[in-house]
């Protein structure tokens, strides 16, 4: 763990050296135990992500207070059964991606009075396995979405397809931020385009991201079976 702060630190130092706009940096402490994120919380990082309801909740509990003022993203694919347990401990949904999920959200948010901010997943990488909503289908997923009153749409969490060359990736982050912008234009309080990991977060920024999602970068290896 000595090195979280020496890695959040570059990866800061990175982004002031690339660009003036603001930059949010997600932690991405999934598979990582709950001593990870209290480090990243004393090194000054004000957003944890996790990506799985099982892994995540013994964890938050596990840090308890330390979390306060640290706003929690939900990152990995949702399924409809976990959603409660999603808006009951998130402070936004990044990977939303279907109706039925957004109709199971909407409820538990109503039911909690709150209103749930979600990110809308777009897969650009056309893959079958992956899941997201078609970018030719995200402004009319987006529209069907108005009915749902206690879901607020802050933005778009764009994933690119594995590659050799990360070099490849900024055709797919083009795609993202065009149609990011595209969106923005038309819906107030659109404003989040998360894209960009440790390997890819140059890329991603240098092409309009203004967050971005990084594990392994800040965290080193994963931890796997030790959570």
């Amino acid at each position: 763990m000595e090195n979280i702060n020496k890695n959040i630190r570059i990866i800061h130092d990175t982004i002031n050296s690339m660009v003036s706009r603001s930059i949010e940096l997600v932690a991405v402490t999934k598979t990582f135990p709950s001593q990870y994120i209290v480090e990243a919380l004393k090194c000054g990082v004000k957003h944890i992500g996790e990506s799985r309801i099982q892994e995540a909740l013994p964890k938050f509990e596990q840090v308890g207070e330390a979390l306060k003022g640290a706003k929690k993203h939900f990152i990995g694919h949702l399924q409809t059964n976990k959603a409660k347990k999603a808006v009951e401990n998130f402070d936004l949904i990044q990977s939303l991606d279907s109706l039925d999920l957004a109709h199971s959200i909407n409820k538990h948010a109503l039911s909690c009075q709150k209103i749930q901010e979600c990110l809308i997943e777009v897969k650009v990488s056309g893959e079958s396995s992956k899941t997201g909503i078609s970018p030719e289908n995200v402004k009319d997923f987006y529209c069907s979405l108005c009915k749902f009153s206690n879901i607020a749409i802050r933005g778009l969490m764009i994933i690119p397809p594995l590659l050799d060359d990360i070099e490849r990736s900024r055709a797919y982050f083009k795609q993202g931020y065009t149609l990011f912008n595209e969106m923005k234009e038309q819906n107030d309080g659109f404003d989040i385009l998360s894209m960009g990991m440790s390997d890819d977060y140059k890329i991603a920024i240098e092409e309009g991201s203004n967050m971005i999602r990084i594990g392994s970068a800040i965290f080193g290896s994963r931890v796997y079976g030790n959570c």
